[in-house]
């Protein structure tokens, strides 16, 4: 921002220098290098408007980022878009989304004692409280409380498991392909994820509903149960306070997920859509949000052209893919799969054929593994000692001194029991 501020400062010198010109004596000399002055104030603001450029579409430190065209579904501006993160809080867009199709705002739900401990944000509810739809709409997506969260999947659909089949449904109904959701609240869980992408299509269906649109841009409310208990909710939304051009959104944090974002606003009479996911800092989901509403505004103005890039750094260090949310018992299978893989070598056993492709090391000698290798007096395949006769054979010559060991010991058996039976006939003859 050095830069670009000391670009302005020149280009206002350079205005004012201008404006003085033509007021002095020597005219003759402005009007040469008036030409001169215009050019070189035109290539400042072009450098200026490509600085701007740089900032908005290369230094977005959030992990994935999406601007969208409401109107459209056009994007404007992508980085890693189709990355798969963890969605925490923002997971209640989908909540809402599913009860405003589902449900009456005048629906009255009783909070069960599973709702209320839902932890760690709650609004304060407690088990028997009697709240309408609509107040537990407000709960959820200003304080971003996980008691009304779950109230309300348990309100709509019985069960928050079935809730949860429900949301999930509705993703791919609206194109949210790579987005799947394990609860209503957005807790960690195994097999939880969503898109930048998809977290903009959610967001893009959701501010068709007029209600939803007015309870994202909520500041302060006022909520209260049926029996007259109140409860005062703030916004989590801090860009509600400093940018009147933004309509609304919703947070999300774990510390797994880190800081996410997702909202809409308007510039110059277009509706943006904007999601944020794995941001370090939360100062940074607000900074960021402005500059890529500034830039989609760009696009849209044909004075930008439309960025979409992926960055290796945020794949590999976040982890992603199918294996960040696969069981731990899919995972030791793999590792053990893959410590298999390493062990190419195989023992040959009784004359069969190694399934190996490389060459086997034998009694200090290669041979290849379309060779069928004899045990018991010939070439072992292994290095590996094999008990052959009751002792341990670690190559060929040992096999086969074990084999004689054996013969020999067999021929002296038969000579033994020959001669035992000669005894024993002898024996026999002399008491007969």
């Amino acid at each position: 921002m050095k830069n670009s501020y000391e670009l302005r400062v020149m280009s206002n010198e350079l205005r004012i220098t201008r404006r003085i010109l033509p007021n002095s004596v020597d005219r003759v000399s402005f009007k040469h290098y008036a030409p001169r002055v215009m050019f070189f104030l035109l290539l400042l603001i072009t450098l200026y408007s490509s600085l701007i450029t740089v900032v908005s579409a290369e230094e977005i430190e959030s992990r994935a980022a999406v601007v969208m065209d409401a109107a459209t579904g056009r994007v404007l501006y992508a980085k890693n878009p189709e990355l798969r993160l963890l969605p925490a809080s923002t997971t209640k867009l989908m909540t809402a989304l599913v009860v405003i199709e589902k449900a009456k705002l005048t629906d009255v739900v009783t909070v069960s004692p599973r709702a209320a401990g839902a932890p760690p944000t709650r609004a304060g509810l407690k088990a028997g409280d009697k709240v309408t739809i609509e107040t537990l709409l407000y709960a959820a997506l200003m304080k971003s409380a996980n008691d009304a969260a779950v109230a309300l999947a348990e309100g709509v659909a019985g069960s928050e498991e079935e809730f949860v089949r429900m949301m999930n449904r509705k993703a791919l109904a609206i194109g949210a392909n790579d987005t799947h959701f394990i609860n209503a609240n957005g807790l960690p869980g195994k097999g939880q994820y969503i898109t930048a992408y998809d977290l903009s299509k959610i967001m893009r269906q959701a501010i068709k509903y007029p209600v939803l649109k007015e309870i994202l841009g909520t500041r302060i409310t006022e909520i209260s149960t049926e029996t007259g208990k109140t409860m005062f909710i703030k916004n989590t939304n801090k860009l509600l306070w400093s940018d009147e051009e933004l309509l609304g959104g919703k947070t999300g944090y774990t510390n797994q997920a880190r800081h996410c974002f997702v909202c809409f606003g308007e510039r110059d009479k277009d509706t943006l859509v904007v999601a944020l996911l794995g941001s370090p800092r939360r100062e940074l989901l607000w900074k960021e949000t402005e500059e890529l509403m500034g830039f989609g505004a760009k696009v849209l103005n044909n004075n930008e052209e439309p960025v979409v890039y992926l960055t290796r750094s945020d794949y590999d260090a976040a982890k992603i893919t199918g294996a960040s949310y696969t069981a731990k018992a899919d995972i030791r299978a793999s590792k053990k799969r893959y410590k298999g893989g390493k062990a190419k070598k195989k023992t040959v056993i009784a004359g069969k054929k190694s399934a190996d492709k490389k060459q086997v090391v034998v009694a200090g000698k290669k041979t290849t593994n379309k060779k069928q290798v004899a045990m018991a007096g010939k070439k072992s395949t292994n290095k590996k000692k094999v008990v052959m006769a009751g002792k341990k054979a670690t190559n060929g010559k040992q096999l086969a001194m074990a084999g004689k060991k054996v013969k020999k010991q067999q021929l002296a058996g038969n000579k033994k029991g020959k001669k035992n039976i000669a005894k024993n006939q002898k024996t026999k003859n002399e008491y007969s």
